[in-house]
Formats: C-alpha cells, sequence, structure tokens
C-alpha cells in the first residue's frame, strides 16, 4: 500500500508538470513491487482531474496543459510497461477514441485514455478534432470493439449523432459498440442519439467499457 504522502507527491508531480518527480515516484512504486494501478488511481489521476479543473478555471493555460498531459503519458506509457495484464489487452477489447470534428478541447478524453491503458485496454487514440470518417475509418481497420466519442461544444456534440447515423447508413452500427461523454454530454443525449453508453467522467468511462464488453 502506497502512503498518502507519496500519492499527494504523485498528484502534484503531475500538477506542477514534473516529469523528474512522477517519474522516480513511478519507478519506486514499481521496484517496491507495489501495485502500480494504486498510484495511477489514488495519486496521477487525481492530480490530472485538477489540471482540468484548473484549465477550466483559467489558472492554467494551454502550454501547461500540454505540459501536464505530457508528464501524465509519460507515467502511463511505464506502467503500462510494467502491467502483467498488457500482455492480454487485446483479449480484454480494444477502443478507438477521438474528439470530435470542430473541438480542440482534449484534457478529459487524455484522462480516459490514460485510466484505460492503465487497465489493460488497448486504445487508439486519433486526437481532438478528428472527422467521422476517420473514426470509422480507424475502427474498422483495427476492428475495435468500441468507439468513444468525446465533444467539450455543445456546437460540436452533434458529431456524435453524425456519427451514428454515419454507421448505420453504411451498416456497421451493430458491429460496435458506442459511447459518447463531454462536459455538455448527458445520459439522456446518448439515449436519444442512440449511443451504447453515456460516461460521466473517466472512471465511469472504464466501468462502462467493461460493461459494454460483456454485454
Amino acid at each position: 500500500m502506497i502512503g498518502k504522502e507519496t500519492l499527494e507527491e504523485a498528484k502534484q508531480a503531475i500538477i506542477n508538470y514534473d516529469k523528474e518527480k512522477a517519474v522516480q515516484l513511478t519507478e519506486k512504486v514499481i521496484s517496491d513491487g507495489v501495485d502500480p494501478l494504486e498510484i495511477m488511481n489514488n495519486g496521477f489521476i487525481p492530480g490530472i482531474n485538477e489540471v482540468g479543473d484548473l484549465f477550466g478555471r483559467g489558472v492554467l493555460f494551454l502550454p501547461e496543459l500540454v505540459q501536464c498531459a505530457d508528464v501524465m503519458k509519460t507515467v502511463t506509457d511505464i506502467i503500462n510497461n510494467a502491467l502483467p495484464s498488457q500482455e492480454n489487452a487485446e483479449e480484454k477489447g480494444s477502443m478507438v477514441i477521438a474528439t470530435v470534428k470542430g473541438d480542440v478541447h482534449d484534457i478529459g478524453k487524455c484522462i480516459v485514455v490514460a485510466l484505460l491503458q492503465a487497465n489493460g485496454y488497448t486504445v487508439y487514440d486519433l486526437g481532438r478534432d478528428v472527422d467521422t470518417d476517420r473514426i470509422i475509418e480507424e475502427a474498422v481497420k483495427v476492428e475495435a470493439d468500441i468507439i468513444g466519442t468525446s465533444a467539450l461544444l455543445t456546437t460540436t456534440m452533434t458529431r456524435q449523432k453524425e456519427l451514428e447515423e454515419a454507421l448505420k447508413s453504411i451498416g456497421l452500427r451493430d458491429k460496435f459498440k458506442t459511447i459518447v461523454g463531454g462536459a455538455p454530454v448527458t445520459g439522456r443525449w446518448a439515449a436519444k442519439i442512440g449511443a451504447d453508453a453515456y460516461a460521466e467522467d473517466a472512471q465511469d468511462a472504464v466501468l462502462k467499457v467493461k460493461e459494454l464488453l460483456a454485454s
């Protein structure tokens, strides 16, 4: 079990985009034989969540956000490489995820990707401002189980509906499970457009992905 002090250090390392400290803490946990998901779920994830909140309130700006995300990606990669479950990632399921066309906000998606990967799922992150055709093309190419889309603006939410309609029009809707998320997105919206699931946050996304793969 990791002490509260270490978990707080992990959280602050993300907020302060201190890559050296974050890597040091991660490697120490792994060398001590402790489950690295503990420092991910209780240290780094709370840190990146706070980063998202600070960015939303205008306390942190894009350059800092990018650096925080880079630190998060670095420790996620280290943890993924240390997890035995990664050997069976394909068996757990795969997902293509993207922030929809017209939307360049992806901090929430980055958190989801980090947590899903840390839990052993194969995730193909297409980034932000991705058009519907590109999302479907990648999902078909990698034979993904799930397609996830994030929309942070009310004006871009319609792209999630567009994806559902596009999949139906080409006869692929039953081939993939779909999950939607983002600040303005709700369970009601997901039901209205015909998505299979709605994720309120990153932790919820992991639960919903597990449920979708089991259904």
